[in-house]
């Protein structure tokens, strides 16, 4: 074994053997440096310690990279973007790469993520993110998507739930909206592998620490099903290209299978990749769904909140008028910059000399911290959602606007893809290099200001930004329609529920009645 692969996650020594979660590292230490040999011994230790209770491959590949990996916290963001130099290339702790390869190691030839992909890598002028998000803008939401999100909160808050912790109703019926979302399946349609493997995925990531036995047996799971679950996705996107699938244009593999045909930077293997990879994503849902409820709760919430909710209600909450956002929109924007789906952009780093030994380093830009900033805000504590009234937005940040804040010239240059799948839309990006739709005409923009930052920075912004924040103006619609209030359940022992990354919560909370 070469000396570099032997002493992958031998840093226990410096961890003090901590089975601590990896972001909660220390972030200096008064230790003295190790040596090879020290290296080598708390790596032989680690492997006597846990080998009795998990997979020798798993200890390699999982258990001792763990120990090796360290996360930097970054500085809050001035303008919203985010450096070329904090790159996205296989920006992965690398204890987690054995969920999505089954080599346990990035393997680009078998399919990647715009996820976990530098820039260099997605083609001119970003054009892997532009096609990801061909498929999740605003212009679609309404007409493609929004009946099948809708109809998951309507049954979730339905009156025969009223009463039961929510949580885990939530996790029992949401693969069925995912999988619809992405491939047009639901209900038995769905096997219960691939149920499986995405409620493994999210409890990886939820606990996070891969010497806890209920990491290990989920992560198993989930490589013993990774093939299976390829081969499923794979299936099913022959049915959309075949039109077996009715109304596949009402999924996102379609748009994404038809915008980058014909494109390297979009293959149909890296279509696959997408659709399982979103586990990521999409895991977010459940610990926003839940900050949420807990704000608009009876007894566990915001006042503030409530009654803005309220007034937002009881207005033309979809009617944005002469502003780039309507009142609902502010609103739900409002939440998330409050609560932020996670704590921030993970970018890997390059070391400046080839280490002794194998190791990883990443360095997060926050967003909650940065979202609360007060250099971005006048009263960033407060709930507020009129402050996105006279926020920049990506359509308006231009030449002349950097100019006015005195750079010379534009970070990135303006340019336009034109989708293939039949609409007169393309993907256009601002001076900051945050990409955003125009359809008919009329541009789908985001706010370009970094304080609000909960879905990341420039280039780098989550591309499902706008679906997100569709989908919980769906869920608050259906709240207010049904009069639904969230309380906490009197429950003698509460479920322990993983509802999201490094997110475990007691399933203690529902709603008192439905009208």
């Amino acid at each position: 074994m070469k000396r570099r692969t032997f002493l992958t996650g031998s840093a226990a020594a410096v961890a003090g053997l901590s089975v601590d979660p990896v972001f909660s590292h220390a972030a200096t230490t008064d230790r003295q440096p190790l040596t090879v040999t020290d290296l080598e011994n708390s790596a032989a230790q680690l492997r006597s310690r846990f080998s009795r209770d998990f997979d020798p491959a798993y200890i390699e590949n999982a258990i001792l990279p763990f120990f090796l990996v360290s996360v930097y916290q970054g500085e809050r963001a001035m303008l919203p973007m985010i450096d070329e130099a904090l790159s996205k290339e296989n920006a992965l702790p690398t204890y987690l790469w054995g969920l999505i390869s089954e080599s346990w190691r990035p393997a680009p030839e078998k399919g990647v993520t715009v996820f976990l992909q530098g820039l260099d890598k997605r083609g001119p002028d970003n054009r892997r993110k532009r096609i990801y998000m061909s498929a999740v803008t605003p212009d679609l939401y309404q007409e493609m998507y929004s009946a099948k999100v809708t109809a998951f909160f309507e049954g979730l808050l339905s009156k025969g739930n009223a009463g039961k912790p929510l949580m885990r109703l939530y996790l029992d019926t949401f693969w069925d909206m995912y999988w619809d979302l992405h491939l047009g399946v639901s209900g038995d349609a769905i096997p219960a592998k691939v149920r499986q493997i995405g409620m493994s995925f999210n409890t990886v990531l939820a606990y996070l620490d891969p010497t806890q036995r209920i990491v290990y047996e989920n992560y198993m799971v989930v490589r013993d099903n990774l093939d299976f679950l390829k081969s499923w996705i794979g299936e099913r996107l022959a049915d959309l290209e075949t039109g077996k699938t009715p109304h596949p244009q009402k999924t996102f593999a379609w748009y994404w299978l038809k915008n980058g045909e014909g494109d390297d930077n979009f293959a149909h293997k890296d279509v696959v990749f997408e659709c399982f990879h979103n586990f990521v994503a999409f895991s977010q849902w459940g610990n926003s769904l839940y900050n949420m409820m807990l704000r608009l709760g009876t007894a566990t919430g915001d006042p503030d909140t409530r009654a803005s909710f309220a007034k937002t209600m009881k207005g033309s909450f979809d009617s944005a008028g002469e502003s780039s956002f309507s009142p609902l929109d502010r609103f739900v924007m409002e939440l998330f910059r409050i609560i932020s789906p996670n704590s921030g952009s993970i970018s890997s780093l390059q070391e400046t000399s080839p280490p002794a030994f194998e190791r990883s380093g990443y360095i997060i830009s926050p967003h909650t911290s940065t979202s609360l900033d007060p250099v971005h805000w006048k009263n960033p504590e407060e709930f507020d959602p009129s402050r996105y009234e006279r926020v920049p937005t990506s359509a308006q940040v231009d030449e002349k606007h950097v100019e006015r804040i005195g750079m010379a010239r534009c970070p990135f240059e303006k340019t336009s893809f034109d989708v293939k799948d039949g609409r007169k839309a393309s993907m256009h990006n601002s001076a900051f290099g945050t990409v955003f739709g125009v359809a008919d005409g009329n541009p789908l923009p985001v706010c370009d200001h970094a304080g609000f930052a909960p879905f990341g920075f420039g280039y780098r912004r989550c591309p499902g930004e706008q679906l997100t924040i569709n989908a919980f103006e769906d869920f608050l619609r259906t709240v207010w329609k049904n009069k639904i209030g969230f309380v906490k359940l009197n429950l003698a022992q509460a479920e322990v529920l993983p509802i999201g990354p490094m997110t475990v919560i007691r399933d203690d909370l529902g709603f008192a009645g439905s009208a």
